[in-house]
């Protein structure tokens, strides 16, 4: 199984109502199909009432494993059903990397 289908398995146990987990090594300083950078996009009504430190806290929990391991890099876009929907469904693009370009 691969880093992103982990990922998005151990997510479903915050019911998401929107989840999006985006391999984005390629643009990164990587060997090719690399699996070490990702964005993870998550809406659930579970974040209700929790900060956001708390919010990374328990994505942190939830993926220890990778992060102990292939995962480097791991930026969090983490919204209630009302803050997603206020923002027009939307989550910020990732800046580029200088490194980029998989060599």
């Amino acid at each position: 199984m691969s880093v992103q289908a982990r990922i998005e398995e151990k997510l479903q146990v915050l019911e998401p109502t929107f989840l999006s987990v985006e391999n984005e090594s390629h643009m990164h300083h990587v060997p090719p199909d690399s699996e070490t950078h990702f964005k993870v996009t998550l809406v659930s009504a579970q974040f209700e009432g929790l900060m956001p430190v708390k919010r990374h806290q328990l994505i942190y929990s939830l993926l220890a494993d990778e992060l102990a391991g292939p995962v480097h890099a791991l930026p969090m876009h983490l919204y209630t059903p009302q803050q997603w929907s206020a923002r027009g469904q939307a989550r910020p693009d990732s800046p580029n990397c200088r490194g980029g370009g998989g060599q």
